[in-house]
């Protein structure tokens, strides 16, 4: 371009082709979003680190820092979304000491990497005083729940602010097999099963609101029972704390000692 003027030259590269740009690519474009470490969900594009060439879009890209830029919008995190609880379920079955059940499901399944989902199902100890027939259960196949005596003083209190509280009576039992189960749980409201000792005698009141208005019985008292006759109790608080034990009598004024000393649920 010799005898060419200076800006004769400068407008020549003004109007060269640009170079072609290599395409941005990536995740979006591809439709890729894969969960784990999967080395086939491949495509080509921009890098974190400006580089240009192979790039992934599966969920461990985060961590080996090689996704491809549009990673994170392509593929946003998605947590798991649950419904509400559904109401409690009856009990599973009557007369004995068995469980009812709440459920929820999933409305949103996690992607990825999302927050997975909690349990959809939740079980509660249970008790039903009532047969399906509409009859009342034998009192001998009854367990009777029961606590720690120090929960009455709390429950005399409310009782008798709210005028309801009725006389009450105690029974004493003989302890005959208690399950390992009482002796393994460390928490406070625990602590009083670890005393429990096969052969002992134990006091238990019965005092309302556990005082059935009709039967003026607690349930699981043992009223009805044999002589000698095995019967069951379940400790409230812990469902592995559980056993049998022998009705010795019924005390119409109570004097349970603070030492072995329960109370009906």
């Amino acid at each position: 371009m010799a005898g060419c003027p200076r800006w004769a030259a400068v407008l020549a590269l003004l109007v060269l082709p640009a170079l072609p740009r290599r395409a941005a690519a990536g995740c979006a474009s591809r439709g890729l979003c894969c969960p784990g470490r999967d080395p086939a969900c491949l495509s080509t594009g921009w890098r974190p680190d400006g580089s240009h060439g192979p790039c992934y879009c599966d969920q461990a890209c985060a961590r080996t820092l090689d996704c491809c830029h549009d990673y994170a919008e392509a593929c946003p995190v998605i947590p798991c979304v649950v419904s509400q609880w559904s109401s409690w379920s009856g009990c599973a079955e009557p007369c004995k000491t068995t469980y009812r059940v709440r459920r929820r499901h999933v409305i949103q399944e996690p992607r990825n990497g999302g927050e997975a989902c909690p349990p959809l199902e939740e079980r509660a100890g249970c008790v039903e005083y009532w047969t399906r027939q509409g009859t009342e259960c034998k009192q001998s196949l009854i367990p009777a729940l029961i606590t720690t005596g120090g929960f009455g003083k709390a429950r005399k209190k409310r009782a008798a602010a709210d005028g309801s509280e009725r006389a009450g009576y105690c029974v004493e039992f003989q302890l005959v097999a208690i399950t390992p189960g009482c002796w393994h749980s460390h928490h406070s409201y625990t602590h009083w099963m670890q005393y429990l000792r096969e052969g002992h005698t134990v006091c238990v009141e019965c005092q309302h609101p556990a005082l059935d208005s009709r039967s003026l019985h607690c349930y699981g008292d043992g009223s009805g029972s044999k002589k000698n006759q095995l019967l069951h109790w379940q400790a409230v608080g812990n469902p592995r704390c559980k056993g049998t034990w022998k009705r010795i009598r019924q005390l119409d004024t109570c004097s349970c000692p603070s030492v072995h000393s329960f109370l009906f649920i």
